[in-house]
């Protein structure tokens, strides 16, 4: 027989039950719906994160910091000036920057809120990492007395959108600690108690070498307990008025895409100058690994938490992080992220594609049950296409046929259903992210892979499904069934 014929007898027989067709077809379709629905959202994760690397530049940078302090090994060099002028000179290195967030106050309309501020030369923010305007432009020079801010905190500074923050001035205010600070505490004296332990001494008792042991040991905790109070809280504060002239968007990957605000060199120069504005955390962490914060000892003394390597596309990734490992940091790269979180989406993908393999394996029982059902209501006419020479294989493939015409209409109905439960979540998703001020993303997609995987798959398992009716069928006497009509 034909595959013309077969799809003929196959379209009729279908249409000849109409209820029960539609039923079966009804059970692909949701199953083909689901798994299309779910593992759009894995691949519309996979696109995002894609989109976010490939728009921001991220497979050419890299993060360099200091290594961790090993008890067996030798202290490792810091992250200073000398070290940034090193990681320039590493081949297939383009740029390299500091990252040194510094802790402010931002007063604007009245409203006082805590934020970072991050200092960039100018060149810096012409790669695509900070090339991401929403509204105004870019710091002009590495002296303006501008700020751009980042878009995610508009609201946090009391605006609306982007564009109504351009030309506003905001009050950064720092809190310095400094070592004249430190030591005129040791010196204050407000609650009395200095005074009131200097009555109490006991100057018959001086030459007592243990009472005056004791007293000089007690004061001496007490004026040290002081002076890191003074150095800790007793702070300088250094304002600075600077105008808003960009808001930028730095994507959304994670922890590692820089402070709210960005300000010129000259700008924090003047904010930092004097003093230590690093925030109680940051103090301990750097006196742990053998470094006093701050900048006392001169700009060339000055020390990052890490520093940003711009990467030349031609030169292997492998090669230049091989060469910042031997000058003694450690690296952070966007590659190597980007490769376990496309791991993590391969199963996390795996994981939905068996969720809706389950709904299909639901479905093929409806499509073999409706086959079986029509193998034992159709003896006649298989005996008659029988005894007019139609050999086993043509009944199979007649039942194959008609198991395949109901995946392949299932399937591509589902992957309708599908597509439009993924645009109704994007909708969704949209409109939730839009109410809390977050730029909204759309976390599904349906690839054209997704949609030939979906036809493929459906119709297969189908076919499959009709696989036991079919023989089912094939095995008919046609005598037998003649006789029995």
């Amino acid at each position: 027989m034909k595959f013309s014929d077969l799809l003929r007898i196959a379209r009729r027989n279908l249409l000849k039950l109409k209820l029960r067709t539609v039923l079966t077809v009804a059970g692909v379709v949701i199953a083909i719906g689901a798994f299309v629905s779910m593992l759009s959202f894995g691949a519309g994760n996979q696109q995002l994160i894609s989109e976010q690397y490939d728009k921001f530049g991220l497979f050419f940078t890299m993060q360099v910091f200091q290594r961790r302090v090993d008890a067996d090994s030798t202290k490792p060099p810091v992250l200073d000036r000398t070290a940034l002028g090193l990681l320039s000179e590493v081949p297939g290195v383009q740029m390299a920057y500091p990252f040194d967030a510094t802790p402010v106050d931002v007063e604007a309309r009245d409203t006082t809120t805590d934020a970072k501020i991050q200092a960039m030369p100018v060149e810096a923010l012409s790669t695509l990492r900070f090339s991401h305007l929403v509204a105004g432009s870019r710091l002009d020079s590495d002296s303006a007395r501008t700020v751009m801010v980042n878009h995610k905190y508009i609201s946090d500074f009391g605006y609306s959108d982007p564009d109504s923050i351009i030309g506003e001035r905001l009050i950064l205010t720092t809190h310095l600690a400094t070592l004249d600070s430190a030591v005129l505490n040791v010196f204050r004296d407000p609650d009395g108690t200095l005074r009131t332990r200097f009555k109490e001494f006991r100057w018959d008792s001086i030459r007592s070498p243990g009472y005056l042991r004791q007293t000089l040991t007690r004061e001496a905790e007490s004026a040290l307990g002081r002076f890191v109070d003074g150095f800790l809280n007793a702070r300088t504060a250094k304002s600075d008025t600077l105008t808003v002239c960009g808001v930028f968007e730095l994507g959304r990957m994670g922890r590692n895409y820089g402070a709210p605000l960005i300000v010129s060199l000259s700008t924090l120069e003047r904010l930092t100058s004097g003093g230590i504005s690093a925030s109680l955390p940051d103090i301990v962490a750097s006196l742990s690994q053998g470094q006093f914060p701050g900048s006392s000892g001169g700009a060339d003394a000055k020390t990052f938490p890490r520093i940003t390597l711009n990467l030349d596309p031609d030169v292997p990734y492998k090669q230049i992080r091989d060469s910042v490992t031997a000058l003694g940091f450690r690296t952070f790269s966007y590659v190597e992220q980007f490769a376990e979180i496309q791991q993590a989406l391969i199963y996390f993908n795996m994981a939905l594609g068996l969720v809706g393999l389950i709904a299909l394996f639901t479905a093929s029982l409806g499509i073999a049950n409706t086959l079986i059902m029509a193998s034992i209501e159709r003896r006649r006419e298989i005996g008659i296409l029988k005894s007019l020479g139609a050999e086993d294989n043509d009944i199979r493939r007649l039942f194959f046929v008609e198991s395949g015409v109901i995946g392949l209409v299932g399937a591509v109905l589902g992957v309708l259903l599908g597509w439009g439960i993924s645009r109704i979540g994007a909708f969704t998703v949209r409109k939730i992210m839009e109410s809390k001020g977050i730029l909204p993303i759309d976390p599904f997609a349906v690839p054209i892979w997704l949609i030939l995987t979906a036809l493929v798959v459906g119709t297969a398992v189908a076919v499959v499904a009709g696989l036991y009716p079919a023989n089912r069928a094939a095995r008919i006497n046609p005598v037998d069934a003649l006789r029995g009509d």
